[in-house]
């Protein structure tokens, strides 16, 4: 498997596996048409593309998600009285969000 995180839209999915099967036909046949690589080689570029600036998009919304954490945590510590269980209802958002985005980073293979 390639360490290139692509991003596939369904469209792509669809157009890449009936090239993929046309391919697979035509070399049986013995009768490979160069076309079809290229077309896949030109999906492949575009998913690859996407997903680098979704991998991006990905990473920097994770650094914010821990951001917001640390500073939600430290204002935990600093507050006190009615303050403090509000402090402690956005902590527990930020720990949401933070795993929310660590959720998402796993599934994308990241």
């Amino acid at each position: 498997m390639s360490e290139v995180y692509r991003s596939y839209t369904p469209a792509e999915k669809r157009k890449r596996a009936w090239l993929i099967l046309r391919g697979v036909k035509q070399a049986a046949a013995d009768a490979v048409d160069p076309k079809i690589e290229r077309q896949i080689d030109r999906i492949d570029a575009a998913a690859a593309e996407r997903g680098q600036r979704e991998a991006v998009a990905l990473f920097r919304q994770d650094e914010k998600a821990k951001a917001a954490l640390a500073a939600a945590r430290a204002a935990e510590r600093a507050a006190r009285g009615k303050d403090r269980a509000a402090a402690r209802d956005a902590r527990k958002e930020a720990e949401r969000r933070a795993r929310a985005t660590e959720t998402a980073l796993r599934r994308a293979g990241l």
